[in-house]
């Protein structure tokens, strides 16, 4: 069971393993007031997952600019990032197939 911190409306402020530096109740684990102040943290960062998964896209993004524009070379790279980067492109063109939206002479299929 950990210690809690209160504040002076009696809301949990901080938990600690330890009692000390006014951590001096104790609470049970399941109780419903600590398992709703643990649950605050969970979604921050749930929520700083997700931009970094974001940001990763822009990464990836500047990257492939930057080859475009002929400032680096894909080569230019560490192997280990550029394998990264391949398996990502790879990953991302199986699940996110290009469309064909141009007619196939070859075919009467539009």
């Amino acid at each position: 069971m950990p210690y809690i911190k209160r504040d002076q409306q009696g809301t949990i402020v901080a938990i600690s393993q330890l009692a000390g530096d006014s951590f001096d109740e104790l609470i049970d684990d399941e109780a419903d007031e600590l398992v709703a102040f643990l649950a605050q943290w969970q979604t921050s960062g749930a929520e700083l997952d997700e931009t970094d998964l974001d940001f990763i896209r822009v990464l990836e993004d500047l990257i492939d600019l930057l080859i475009s524009k002929n400032v680096i070379r894909f080569t230019d790279l560490p192997e280990a990032a550029r394998g990264k980067m391949q398996k990502r492109q790879h990953l991302r063109e199986s699940l996110n197939p290009r469309l064909d939206l141009l007619f196939d002479e070859d075919s009467n299929d539009f």
